[in-house]
């Protein structure tokens, strides 16, 4: 007995002893290509005083990275930027026109691949989605006119909609690629921005009644999760024909309801840990140290705040301004708002919508930001 008892004693010593060494490791940058470097996100990075120069250059510096580092379109990062950075456009000035071509390339490997090898492969029906929303969205905001690629794009991807109204997806990736119900947001997101684009369609029946298809996939569909939820009542908020004002109210009404104390939201409340994707992140959710306080995060708080917005709720309701107090009071230092992710402690992709949603928030509130 006492030599297991001693056994016991070394392995434990051995074991603190490679707990440490590992602790003690850097993080990894969480982007990182040529002279762009962006530090690894981590909970306890120190606060700022707010600065939306910082969290802009965020932005950039995360897209460009990604793109040259990675060379693929990624829902959480360059996806992201080219879907939410064209709007702030009118505070920020255009985006970064190279992020615009690296879609346009990416969207002419994807073209070479044709239809039938990207129906069910992967994650290339959503990077054609996200290429198709980035594009509307520059068209929307920058040029202000509908360009040949986005137009391209969109029909690809309603050429590999499937029967149901949706797109392939994986599911192991929450939010951004988990489930069917995310692809058809993001592809009516698309359709809604491209200027001009449902009605330059109008003879086309056949892409008419896939449009059609996508709007009762997404209206009629019971939402997986309250996080789909509120992505349904931002899709009808933009796209004619997918939610009545009533069901609208009640989905305003279950963001209010979430909203916490501390003027914030938390992305943890809006699904059960087993309802993302297809639970292959439970036992993560639930062994993280907040599980049962589940803290405000900066992807929640900025999506809540921009959807309520957009759903008329005006700029000096009480709950905008408590959710807009907490931004102004939770930017970190790299200018970034922390969220901790979904799917691992090593890489938190999630932080950097965490920043994309706040800006669009408080250019929204239109207040004067520093």
């Amino acid at each position: 007995m006492l030599k297991c008892l001693r056994t016991s004693i070394a392995s434990f010593a051995i074991s603190l002893t490679i707990y440490s060494i590992h602790a003690a490791e850097p993080l990894p940058n969480q982007y990182e290509a040529g002279d762009v470097k962006v530090a690894a996100a981590r909970a306890n990075e120190p606060v700022i005083d707010l600065s939306i120069k910082k969290a802009v250059e965020h932005l950039d510096h995360g897209a460009v990275a990604w793109s040259k580092q990675k060379n693929c379109v990624s829902c959480h990062t360059n996806g992201t930027y080219l879907f939410v950075r064209p709007a702030l456009t009118p505070t920020l000035g255009a985006p970064l026109a190279e992020i615009r071509k690296f879609f346009i390339d990416q969207l002419a490997t994807l073209s070479k691949l044709g239809a039938r090898r990207m129906r069910r492969s992967g994650t290339r029906p959503a990077q054609l989605i996200y290429i198709a929303a980035g594009l509307a969205e520059w068209d929307a905001h920058v040029t202000k006119k509908l360009s040949p690629e986005t137009d391209e794009a969109l029909r690809l991807a309603f050429e590999i909609q499937n029967t149901e109204g949706t797109w392939h997806s994986v599911t192991c990736w929450p939010p951004f690629e988990s489930s069917a119900y995310q692809e058809a947001h993001m592809a009516g997101m698309a359709v809604a921005a491209a200027p001009g684009w449902v009605e330059s369609i109008g003879n086309d029946d056949e892409l008419k009644a896939r449009v059609d298809l996508l709007k009762t996939y997404i209206g009629k569909t019971e939402p997986p999760h309250d996080y789909a939820k509120v992505l349904q009542l931002w899709t009808s908020l933009r796209l004619d024909g997918v939610l009545n004002p009533e069901q609208q109210l009640a989905s305003v009404n279950l963001l209010r309801r979430k909203q916490k104390p501390d003027g914030g939201w938390s992305i943890r409340q809006f699904a059960t840990p087993e309802q993302w994707g297809s639970g292959n992140r439970a036992g993560k959710l639930r062994d993280e140290p907040e599980f049962v306080t589940q803290p405000s995060d900066g992807h929640m708080t900025g999506l809540a705040l921009l959807v309520l917005q957009e759903a008329g709720v005006p700029n000096d309701d009480e709950a905008l301004q408590q959710g807009l107090t907490w931004l102004r009071k939770n930017q970190r230092e790299s200018g970034r708002w922390w969220t901790r992710s979904l799917n691992t402690d090593k890489w938190h992709f999630i932080t950097y919508s965490g920043t994309a949603y706040p800006l669009l928030a408080f250019q929204k509130s239109k207040v004067a930001l520093p």
